[in-house]
């Protein structure tokens, strides 16, 4: 049985030529790991959950921080803790994964958009916000790998003007400024994402982290059922269900042990991308600030969607960056995509391509890449 679940699971597929956009990287030891929780016979939330959040805790530098079932769920629970609430209303940049909005509405506030800094650099532009006595906080998302171009003006902004700083982390575990302070620490509160082809994964899972004692300790009640601990049925407050299995938490601490592997992989990618793409397209503004760790390498070209289907044809799995809030069908009755100016976050999405960054992709598959690029561009 064990046998077959390896070659089911770790086999690589070389029949096919075709290179996807993303494999998740989950190997041996990982599945070891999952193996001793079902071997203890304890795969509810528990003590692997406790030791994975201590390891977290290590990385990020936090005082606090709390497991979440996914990502979506973490930037809730971030806001809900911090009492955001109907009538509030959380400015958020344009361009991001709609969960970073869908999250702001899920707690009955409205979320604002406010356009990019330029075609190539997805940080908010702080001269496009605009507050008033609804304003609560600024939702900052540092994107693909490296941390908002101006997320220190961003705090000072938020200072100034007694705002909560959130940020969605969810594709920034690692990357630190050269301070060595983590992505997700600047603001009230941070979120990352343990999603399938996020730098470590737990398949699907998030964490919330704060400085905060009082913010912790009313996540702590609310993610699980409106008590801080599980086996009594005494619910002092309102709470919900955000726990995380320790099968889940047993992956993630695997992942953990391989994070430097993983950080130098990546980085690798993109020297080898800029090193075989070179000046024949621009690529993501990065905050030279920070260390890097591609969440996916990102370019842009005249003409993104015509691009893509080029690429397709030459067996390689191409993805847009993401569509602008404004215009997502879901969000069209709301203010902010009726009346606000957001050519640079539509102009990212015109041209912006997402490329290959996952762990095992070769010199020879990231070359073939490059040429197929610079050929249909």
């Amino acid at each position: 049985m064990f046998n077959t679940i390896k070659k089911f699971i770790f086999s690589e597929n070389n029949n096919s030529k075709r290179i996807p956009q993303f494999k998740s990287f989950v190997d041996y030891k990982d599945y070891r790991a999952i193996k001793k929780v079902f071997s203890n016979n304890y795969i509810a939330e528990g003590p692997v959950g406790q030791e994975f959040v201590k390891e977290l805790l290590k990385i990020t530098g936090s005082k606090y921080g709390v497991l979440a079932p996914n990502g979506t769920l973490a930037i809730y629970l971030a806001l809900k803790a911090c009492g955001i609430k109907e009538g509030d209303e959380i400015l958020v940049q344009n361009t991001t994964f709609i969960a970073s909005a869908n999250s702001i509405e899920m707690v009955g506030a409205t979320p604002v958009f406010v356009d990019i800094i330029s075609e190539t650099d997805a940080s908010i532009d702080l001269t496009k916000i605009k507050i008033n006595k609804k304003t609560k906080g600024i939702m900052v998302c540092h994107l693909f790998g490296t941390a908002c171009s101006n997320i220190e003006e961003v705090k000072t902004f938020c200072d100034d003007n007694n705002l909560m700083l959130f940020e969605d982390a969810a594709q920034t575990i690692g990357i630190k400024n050269n301070q060595n302070k983590h992505c997700g620490t600047f603001g009230k509160i941070g979120t990352f994402s343990f999603y399938a082809d996020k730098t470590i994964t737990t398949g699907e899972g998030g964490f919330v982290v704060t400085d905060d004692e009082d913010v912790y300790n009313k996540m702590r009640f609310l993610r699980n059922q409106g008590r801080k601990n599980s086996g009594t049925f005494v619910h002092p407050e309102i709470g919900y269900n955000f726990r995380l299995t320790d099968i889940q938490s047993a992956l993630g601490l695997s992942q953990i042990s391989k994070l430097n592997r993983i950080i130098n992989a990546k980085q690798n990618i993109y020297k080898l991308y800029r090193k075989h793409i070179g000046n024949h397209v621009s690529f993501l503004t990065i905050n030279s600030n920070f260390t890097h760790i591609p969440f996916r390498v990102v370019v842009f070209v005249e003409n993104a969607e015509k691009t893509i289907k080029l690429m397709e044809k030459d067996g390689i799995e191409g993805r847009s960056v993401f569509f602008p809030l404004n215009e997502q069908p879901c969000f069209e009755t709301f203010e902010s995509s009726k009346t606000g100016s957001y050519k640079n976050s539509s102009k990212f999405y015109e041209t912006g391509i997402c490329l290959p960054t996952w762990i095992g992709l070769s010199e020879n598959q990231i070359k073939y890449i490059s040429r197929s690029l610079i050929k249909n561009k």
